[in-house]
This record gives structure tokens, C-alpha cells and sequence, in this order.
């Protein structure tokens, strides 16, 4: 019962970034805008990944080409399925990265404003555009390798009976839902020094919660303009999120804007 308390508390803390809307709602439209130009770039390329899914599946089931026609079909089936599923893994995290990339400035923004509404905010400090930039990329990249290499694993999986096609969308789920999580709490780590090893080694001693705001993000994703509505808001809970695993003194983060 305490995991799934804890689950349902990070679920929480994305329904507290959501309430920055009706508080600061013109931060959080410019917080929109990358995560929508972003996504519908990312968007068109899943389609393409959807329409060729059936040609990747023959390609990567050449076991099945002397079965008979119904069992052949089914694997490829199974197959174009699981590529899908793992396209938009990727996808999703990948988008996440690009987005926090492009829309930095505002999403700084955004985790400077929960900050200071919490006190005890980081102090500023200048590490130049560029040499930020680098960290970032660099994080996000090791990232969508770990992503990958996860996600290779769960595409293998796809193909077990029933397994394939109950528990790993679920385990899907709940892995996107982690690197959600790690790369959305980059600002609030990176700010204090902290490297991308201690973020997740942090996180992991809160597992429960950071799965319930990373897979709640992940989930809103797939609602249509989803992404463009969350994106800014999954920044603001991540950093609620990022302030309790540091052991940052809560403060009254619901103070009009």
C-alpha cells in the first residue's frame, strides 16, 4: 500500500504543476510553444515509423517466412506491434530532450519560478549558454542510449505470448515514465551541482513517486495536444518532485502569481 500511496503522491505532484496554468498562464503558454513545435515534427515521424512498421516487421521475423499463413501473420502482426511501441518509447523520451533543448529559456523559467515559490531557491549561476547546453545534450543522450538499450529488451519481450501483449505495455509504460522523469528533473539537479549518476541514484531511492509523475507525463502524452498542455507543467512537478528528494524545506507553493 505505501508504493502505491507513493505512486499516486507523484501522480499528485503533476496535478500541482497543472494547477501553474490557472496561476501563471502566460509562463506556461511559452513554456507551450516548443513542446508544440517539437511535437508536431515528432508526431509526423511516429506516423512514418507506423506506416513502414509492417515492412520493418518482415524484415526482423525472417524465422517466420516457412510457417504457415496464419501463424506468419500473426508473428509479424506481434512484430509491427512491437516496433511501434518501441518507436514511441523513444520517441517520447527523444521528444522530451528536443523540447527541453529548444525551450530552455522558458523552462528555466519555470523551474525558477517553483523555486523561489518554495524558498530556499539555488542561487544563480552563470555557466555560460553554451557550456549548459552541452551538459544537457549530453545527459539527454546517454538517456535515450539507456532508453534504448531498455527498450530493445522490452521489444524482445513483445514477442511472448500473452506477456508480449499484457505486462510489457505496462513495463512500456513504466520505463518511459522513469526517463520522463530523470530528464525532467535536470534543472533542478544541474542547478545544485549535482551530476546525472546522483540525479538517478536520488530518484531511485523515491522510486514509487517519480514513477507516478513520470508515467502520468507519459501517459497525457498520448492525449491529442497532450504534450503541449503537460510539457510546461511536468517541469514544475518535476522540480516539487526534484526539491523533495534533495530534502528541500517545502514551502506554500499555491501563492497567487
Amino acid at each position: 500500500m505505501d508504493v502505491v500511496r507513493e505512486f499516486l503522491a507523484g501522480v499528485g505532484l503533476l496535478g500541482r504543476g497543472l494547477r501553474l496554468w490557472g496561476t501563471s498562464p502566460r509562463l506556461m503558454l511559452l513554456g507551450a510553444v516548443p513542446a508544440l513545435v517539437v511535437g508536431a515534427v515528432f508526431v509526423g515521424l511516429v506516423v512514418v515509423v507506423g506506416f513502414a512498421a509492417d515492412d520493418i516487421a518482415v524484415t526482423v521475423t525472417p524465422f517466420a517466412r516457412d510457417w504457415s499463413e496464419w501463424a506468419r501473420t500473426a508473428a509479424r502482426l506481434v512484430a509491427g506491434l512491437a516496433v511501434t511501441a518501441l518507436a514511441v518509447l523513444l520517441a517520447v523520451v527523444a521528444f522530451t530532450a528536443v523540447t527541453l533543448l529548444v525551450g530552455d529559456p522558458f523552462y528555466e523559467r519555470i523551474w525558477r519560478r517553483v523555486e523561489e515559490r518554495e524558498g530556499d531557491a539555488p542561487a544563480e549561476v552563470d555557466r555560460g549558454f553554451w557550456a549548459g547546453l552541452a551538459r544537457s545534450a549530453g545527459d539527454s543522450v546517454r538517456l535515450l542510449i539507456a532508453t534504448g538499450g531498455v527498450g530493445l529488451l522490452l521489444f524482445a519481450g513483445g514477442f511472448v505470448p500473452v506477456v508480449g501483449q499484457t505486462a510489457i505495455p505496462v513495463l512500456g509504460a513504466l520505463t518511459g515514465g522513469w526517463f520522463l522523469a530523470v530528464e525532467l528533473t535536470g534543472y533542478a539537479f544541474d542547478a545544485r551541482g549535482r551530476s546525472l549518476r546522483e540525479r538517478r541514484r536520488l530518484l531511485a531511492t523515491r522510486r514509487a513517486r517519480t514513477l507516478g509523475l513520470g508515467t502520468a507525463t507519459y501517459l497525457l502524452f498520448f492525449v491529442p495536444f497532450g504534450a503541449v498542455a503537460v510539457m510546461p507543467a511536468a517541469v514544475a512537478a518535476a522540480t516539487l518532485l526534484s526539491r523533495e528528494v534533495l530534502a528541500q524545506p517545502p514551502g506554500d507553493y499555491h501563492r497567487p502569481a
